[in-house]
């Protein structure tokens, strides 16, 4: 009985150990995307899920990170904040004040989404966060495509409605229905890269044009398991397809972050935040 304790005093303790080192560190994870659409190099860094999470003072481990990779520019598909009643925003305007030497594209995640929808709760605080994000240089995408100077890449923000991220029931998601967000037609010759909060809908963004999607919203699945990946999803699905990583569907790949924040189950388990380093490239001549 004794060594029975003494096991699960150790595993126990193990086990803090690991949460409070994992959901206060971040790693580095770089991927190199090819395309015939691409005439030359570009580096992007991808943020997500920050959820007002602070890696130091300011936050300045992050911003060295970034600066580190020096980015063409940086894109980041949502919930830099937690949203609740007095949600505080001055983290992810501190960050992106300290990013303004750099193009950054945000688009909306469910927490934005939630402060935009209750206005009894959150009052004009979505309309004022978007606009302090403006001053500071951000380009807001709700539902809207920008193309990259000088390049023939285009970004576009996808801002689904709250029902496609209920908890219980999965609601069908199509590819007209992504397509009916925006009414601007892509060029064949684009590249496009889109900013999807909610990655399960992976199969509607690729039917829609998709080149590339960056997205966020699982958080590695909070716990991550050798051979099992990423335990459990924000709507409470065990062991969730899209967990993090790259995934493809036809030509179309997705960049799944796994996050840099937590909110709700405040845990990261052999799972650490995540900063995402892509290199977008010409195909090489074989």
């Amino acid at each position: 009985m004794i060594i029975l304790f003494a096991i699960l005093l150790t595993l126990a303790i193990f086990t803090v150990m690991v949460i409070i080192v994992d959901g206060n560190r971040f790693v580095t994870i770089s991927y190199t995307i090819e395309s015939d659409k691409i005439d030359s190099e570009y580096k992007i860094v991808l943020l997500s899920d920050l959820h007002n999470k602070q890696y130091g003072k300011d936050n300045y481990k992050l911003l060295d990170a970034i600066k580190r990779l020096s980015p063409d520019f940086i894109c980041c598909c949502g919930d830099m904040l937690t949203a609740h009643k007095g949600a505080k925003t001055d983290v992810p305007l501190n960050l992106f004040k300290y990013l303004q030497d750099y193009p950054v594209y945000y688009s909306i995640g469910n927490h934005e989404y939630r402060m935009k929808l209750y206005t009894e709760d959150y009052g004009s605080e979505y309309i004022e966060y978007l606009d302090k994000l403006r001053k500071l240089g951000v380009t807001v995408l709700e539902n809207d495509i920008v193309k990259i100077d000088n390049s023939n890449i285009c970004v576009r923000g996808i801002m689904i409605e709250r029902e496609y991220y209920k908890r219980t029931g999965k609601i069908t998601c199509d590819t007209q229905y992504i397509e009916s967000l925006n009414t601007r037609v892509k060029d064949d010759n684009e590249y496009m890269i889109m900013l999807a909060h909610n990655p399960e809908y992976f199969e509607a963004y690729a039917g829609a044009g998709a080149d590339l999607v960056l997205s966020g919203h699982v958080h590695g699945g909070i716990v991550k398991l050798p051979l099992f990946g990423g335990v459990i999803s924000p709507r409470l699905q065990l062991f969730p397809k899209y967990d993090g990583g790259l995934f493809e569907i036809g030509d179309s790949k997705m960049i799944l972050s796994r996050g840099l924040g937590a909110h709700t189950i405040p845990i990261r388990m052999f799972n650490p935040g995540e900063l995402v380093s892509i290199k977008l490239q010409p195909c090489k001549n074989d």
